[in-house]
């Protein structure tokens, strides 16, 4: 199993077919003289592979995101407090609080198209506006 993303990260091909890869068909097993594997480390791999493309682009996603949303801070008072996995808080007064939740959203929306190409792929998230950080849910 080879699994990519439009950034073209890419899992390895398992050693058994990186030599043979352009011969032989992808769903045909091992060659005779390869030993037989554990199916769990074929599941185990399939299940690294995924998650490496994922994770991956997820934080690819998420530094873009970080760098628009810097440079579209800049002119307003807002500034970026913190940012942890899926998470993003920003602190501003109160009369700009508006904009910047738009600033968020369209950084967002500009980071999904630097990092995946266009797509029809809606990257959802939600901003919350509170007085006090644990407030934000």
């Amino acid at each position: 199993m080879r699994t990519g993303d439009w950034s073209a990260r890419t899992s390895a091909v398992p050693a058994h077919r990186a030599a043979t890869r352009s011969t032989r068909p992808l769903l045909e097993g091992p060659p005779a003289d390869v030993p037989a594997t554990d199916p769990r480390h074929a599941r185990a791999r399939g299940r690294f592979t995924r998650n490496f493309v994922v994770q991956g682009s997820a934080a690819d996603w998420a530094l873009l995101l970080l760098a628009a949303l810097r440079q579209s801070l800049t002119p307003l008072k807002a500034e970026l407090v913190f940012f942890q996995h899926d998470e993003v808080i920003v602190h501003c007064p109160a009369d700009e609080a508006d904009q910047v939740a738009e600033t968020i959203q369209k950084a967002g929306d500009l980071a999904g198209t630097l990092t995946f190409g266009p797509t029809p792929t809606n990257f959802a998230f939600t901003t919350a506006t509170v007085q006090i950080y644990a407030d934000a849910k």
